[in-house]
């Protein structure tokens, strides 16, 4: 059900963008030399007890995101790349039937989050250990992306920058391959970028230049641009330049470069371009997905309207491109558009398997539709048909790309808003569909909790477009969760000693109904909606706000923009806090207050004012001692003069094993109180570098055995120049790095620590799920 885009809020794009870092000068229209991470290991003032974590593993959802494209290898039919929007590439390993994660080291880390949207992933057809990665969130803002390469497989990478913005998670993602290597040539690279026509290099993507002589036109904003680039050749590793080219292009850079087609051919290698006229049905028209076969056919998608879910009308042409020329109409759709493409096979025997797009559901019965005789019938293989680990119709929707196995035709796969579906029955009457999504991670964790000892269940997991779930078995799929439509949980809590209460935040997707609240008094084995909602609730919708039960029926609700309220009768009704309103800090800008219950006296909540952005005001903490009824600022607070910032780059954790023991982090470092936050104490180390937060998220979890402190505590942030999560068993006294530079995730936005098990600590990195360490 995860089919619409999960573009971050503007408050977490803009806070990004002075984290972006392009490498290297050069001339106008090149790149300079990539950045070489190296391993690094901090000195601190003594080591912590435990051992840095070096060991991995994802927390069982199965997909959960947006994969935009599944690449095969041109020569080597063994070899499987997917790519994500928002959660980076993964490479598919037969032998566990799993995905291997790839952008989880040097290159991805806490400033480099926005490159796990990959836009478009190439393969070099006589290398097979050579791998091309071009990246980048959204080309909205007008920063550019960078390419990644790889000589082994995608298990290391060197980065370029590009003279050009990217946008994996913009509109129309799946467009493509974007990015092609010239068989012949494999030096020779070719980009069809969105917003500045067509790029080449020809030094192996080290360089470009743009293609002049297509356009030199750019464009701003999110547009589609340029398509998709062919190779209009049969031959591999020749050695001498491709001639024959073809170039789709959409009808919004078509329109701005003054161009008169959508197809583009050039007969000298990209020096100069010619229109090629389309049917006139499908002029102006936009060419996801354009498959060349061996006899020169070209297979070419039109669609009437632009990007993932777009509705009809859609048209399947055969064009003879190398040879006379001729338009031939396969198949047409007129409700839901056509989306992927895949071709095995030639001429009146050609396996043809195209992905329908914008039909929700079963109806009107078009998923996935197969040809074997070259497109001359066709007969739906997937609708209506089993699907296994799905409830409902959540396979349809966002069906852009599909690939038949060239190892084996019965073996079709296509990507949807949550992962990946297969059939290896293709030819059955009705073939039988599983998911493909081992060890594809790609939620959006937005609040995560961990249970205390004793509970029966690990932890609460609230997330974009999943929702919130309580999880028992950190290798099974969650079951237990408040809804199993779609929907984003933004916040969950427990009473901590009485555990099987648990209290939810979320958002309605389903519906459009906006944000609710929920409870279970059994663990989450059922639920219950609050028969009420605060104020703010229901309109405030963003992931800035936050709820907490300080004991059974007694419950504390931030939403975001809002002043929080409480309920004493499990949300029957809901009283304003005395807290002060937040002001605004910028247009669309959510914030919120941060709130923790004290887990040994139930009447004291603490409430944590973060400043909503670095250019606000002070941070602010405040004390409520009648159950988060009403609150007074801590003078402490003010005295420690808390960093402004917003509230992705700060949090507050408390000790549960001792009152009115708090930790909380401002962005910049970490401060500590033992008098229930009257005054407070900042700890030294930790401190801005490289563009890198000082000091972003704290936890704390099961202390070591014999420590001297009764928690753990663990924090994500920056020492001596080196980021990283860190560790302490002495209350903060020493530290030591409790991750290392192959276990970057992308940047870490939210951690939980485990009460049970000792170093066992839970992290979301950017779209790539949770994540534990063992």
């Amino acid at each position: 059900m995860k089919m619409r885009s999960r573009i971050r809020g503007i408050w977490a794009a803009v806070a990004a963008l002075p984290l972006v870092a392009c490498n290297g000068g050069g001339s106008s229209g090149t790149t300079g030399s990539a950045q070489h991470a190296s391993a690094q290991t901090v000195a601190a003032a003594a080591a912590a007890t435990t051992a840095p974590a070096t060991s991995w593993t994802s927390v069982k959802w199965g997909g959960g995101g947006y994969v935009t494209g599944l690449i095969y290898h041109p020569t080597n039919t063994s070899l499987l790349y997917a790519r994500t929007d928002v959660g980076g590439a993964y490479r598919w390993d037969a032998t566990t039937s799993s995905w291997i994660p790839l952008t989880d080291g040097p290159g991805f880390g806490a400033t480099e989050g926005r490159y796990h949207g990959v836009e478009s992933l190439a393969l070099d057809p006589t290398n097979d250990q050579l791998v091309y990665m071009v990246t980048g969130d959204t080309t909205y803002w007008g920063s550019n992306g960078r390419i990644y390469i790889s000589s082994d497989r995608g298990a290391t990478w060197s980065w370029y920058a590009l003279p050009f913005p990217v946008g994996g998670n913009d509109n129309g993602r799946a467009v493509g391959e974007r990015l092609a290597v010239d068989p012949n040539n494999p030096s020779i690279l070719f980009y069809a970028s969105r917003t500045a026509g067509l790029w080449k290099s020809s030094d192996a993507g080290h360089t470009w230049n743009q293609v002049t002589g297509l356009s030199s036109a750019t464009m701003t904003g999110t547009p589609i641009g340029v398509e998709q680039v062919v190779f209009d050749t049969s031959t591999v590793g020749n050695g001498q330049p491709t001639w024959i080219m073809w170039a789709s292009i959409a009808p919004d850079y078509a329109q701005a470069a003054g161009l008169t087609s959508t197809l583009y051919r050039s007969f000298n290698g990209g020096a100069t371009w010619a229109p090629v006229p389309v049917p006139a049905a499908v002029s102006g028209y936009y060419i996801p997905h354009i498959v060349r076969t061996a006899d020169g056919m070209f297979y070419t998608v039109f669609n009437k309207n632009a990007g993932q879910g777009a509705g009809g009308p859609g048209y399947l042409y055969q064009f003879g491109a190398s040879d006379n020329n001729t338009w031939t109409l396969l198949s047409s759709s007129s409700y839901g558009g056509y989306g992927g493409l895949s071709v095995s096979g030639l001429g009146s025997t050609a396996r043809i398997a195209l992905g329908v797009t914008g039909t929700w559901g079963d109806n009107p019965g078009s998923v996935t539709q197969l040809s074997d005789d070259g497109g001359n019938t066709w007969r739906e293989i997937e609708a209506n048909m089993t699907h296994t680990g799905t409830t409902g119709n959540s396979y349809s929707g966002w069906n852009e790309d599909t690939v038949i196995d060239p190892a084996n035709r019965d073996h079709i796969m296509h990507i949807y808003g949550g992962g990946i579906w297969e059939t290896t029955d293709a030819s059955s009457a009705a073939p039988t569909w599983d998911l493909k999504v081992n060890n594809l991670e790609e939620t959006a964790t937005l609040s995560v909790v961990a249970a205390p000892a004793g509970a029966p269940y690990k932890l609460i997991n609230s997330a974009g477009d999943i929702g919130t779930w309580v999880i028992t078995d950190l290798a099974t799929k969650p079951t237990m969760g408040p809804t199993t439509n779609w929907s984003s949980g933004n916040s969950a809590d427990m009473a901590w000693s009485d555990p099987r209460y648990i209290v939810g935040a979320g958002v309605a997707n389903w519906s459009g109904a906006g944000g609710f609240g929920f409870w279970s008094g059994d663990g989450g084995n059922t639920w219950t909606n609050f028969t009420s909602l605060p104020a703010g609730a229901q309109a405030n919708t963003a992931a800035t706000g936050n709820i907490v039960a300080t004991s059974r029926n007694n419950v504390v609700w931030a939403p975001a923009n809002t002043v929080p309220s409480y309920t004493t009768d499990n949300g029957a009704s809901w009283t304003s806090t005395d807290l002060p309103a937040l002001p605004v800090v910028g247009q669309g800008w959510p914030r919120g207050y941060r709130l923790a219950a004290d887990r040994q006296n139930p009447n004291k909540v603490y409430a944590y004012d973060s400043g909503g952005a670095t250019w606000a005001t002070a941070g602010k903490f405040y004390v409520s001692t009648d159950g988060g009824h009403t609150f007074a600022l801590s003078q402490g607070s003010v005295s420690a003069n808390l960093a402004p910032n917003d509230w992705g780059h700060t949090s507050m954790v408390v000790n549960p094993n001792v009152e009115g023991d708090i930790w909380l982090t401002d962005g910049n470092a970490v401060y500590h109180s033992v008098n229930s936050g009257a005054s407070w104490t900042k700890l030294s180390g930790f401190a801005p570098a490289n563009g890198a937060e000082g000091a972003s998220q704290i936890t704390l979890g099961k202390p070591a055995s014999g420590a001297p402190y009764t928690a753990a505590i663990y924090v994500v942030g920056t020492m001596n120049g080196v980021w990283g999560v860190y560790h302490s068993d002495d209350g903060g006294a020493s530290w030591s790095r409790f991750n290392d530079d192959a276990h970057q995730f992308g940047g870490i936005h939210h951690i939980a620590a485990d009460w049970n098990t000792y170093g066992r600590i839970y992290v979301n990195g950017e779209g790539r799920g949770l994540i534990y360490s063992n």
